[in-house]
């Protein structure tokens, strides 16, 4: 048996040959691949911290801070939700370094496939871990802008065409089939072509990339077995999560017992055991 006494916070993953991998912790030492058919359990210690500043804490708020960080920190305002309300260029932004270090650098605009189709926006560097975040079986990245606004712009003239938000019970519920990316692609640009070129022209047309050339990315996720039901699983309410481990997919542990969105409990402390 291996115990592990924690803070959750969201999975560490990779994509190894086409197939995600998930880490426990940040030092990617708890490999969960390897303990799939096993039993679990996750016990909640009834301590929490905030994920930025580490205090102890009775409640949290967005998935991990404590009410303070949630008011002042830049990575907690509605513009990470909604890019296109970015105002950095108000001199309002809550942090602006930490503004020019995350928003300011290239963005891609993407369609993927979570058991429907949507569109979705991530930073270059978080490629291909946002697609396994969301439980993304397929992903095409379609533009590719200069900083997160512009990206926030785009994804406004695409939302009317197609969703931007993932269902998470189908997601996990799996076997859902493939999309054909390219083809959707090229419809949804024929839809929003007049619209597209006002704002290339409106921000300028370096500010915004058209890729034609990218390759879908096909990513198989770690699970024996599709849950038929979706019974979620939630530590404010129970403090014991056991059951035995048939997959992983987003952010969420697939046990016999339900499901769990680890992500959801960032900063609760718990003890893990897994046999």
């Amino acid at each position: 048996m291996q115990k592990n006494k924690i803070k959750l916070s969201k999975f560490q993953n990779e994509l190894v040959g086409g197939e995600a991998h998930y880490y426990l912790d940040k030092a990617k030492t708890i490999h969960l691949n390897e303990y799939l058919g096993r039993h679990v359990l996750i016990e909640f210690l009834n301590e929490i911290h905030c994920v930025a500043c580490d205090r102890k804490i009775k409640k949290s708020f967005q998935q991990g801070f404590c009410f303070p960080c949630f008011r002042a920190l830049a990575q907690c305002d509605s513009c990470m939700m909604r890019p296109e309300l970015c105002h950095y260029h108000e001199g309002t932004c809550r942090e602006p370094e930490w503004g020019e270090a995350h928003c300011f650098q290239s963005h891609y605009i993407y369609l993927a496939n979570t058991g429907n189709l949507k569109v979705g926006i991530t930073r270059f560097s978080n490629v291909p871990h946002r697609w396994i975040d969301q439980g993304a079986t397929q992903a095409l990245p379609i533009l590719r802008v200069k900083e997160r606004l512009h990206s926030g712009l785009v994804e406004v003239l695409f939302k009317s065409h197609v969703a931007d938000k993932t269902n998470w019970r189908t997601m996990l519920k799996g076997g859902f089939d493939a999309i054909d990316l390219i083809a959707r692609r090229d419809d949804l640009f024929s839809k929003v072509k007049d619209e597209l070129d006002e704002l290339m022209s409106r921000i300028g047309a370096d500010a915004i990339e058209v890729l034609q050339d990218q390759k879908i990315i096909d990513i198989h996720f770690p699970v024996l077995q599709n849950p038929l039901k979706i019974i979620t699983h939630n530590l404010d309410k129970n403090p014991l999560v056991e059951g035995e481990l048939l997959g992983i997919r987003g952010q969420y542990l697939i046990l016999d017992t339900g499901v769990f969105n680890v992500r959801k409990f960032s900063g609760y402390c718990c003890e893990i055991s897994l046999t």
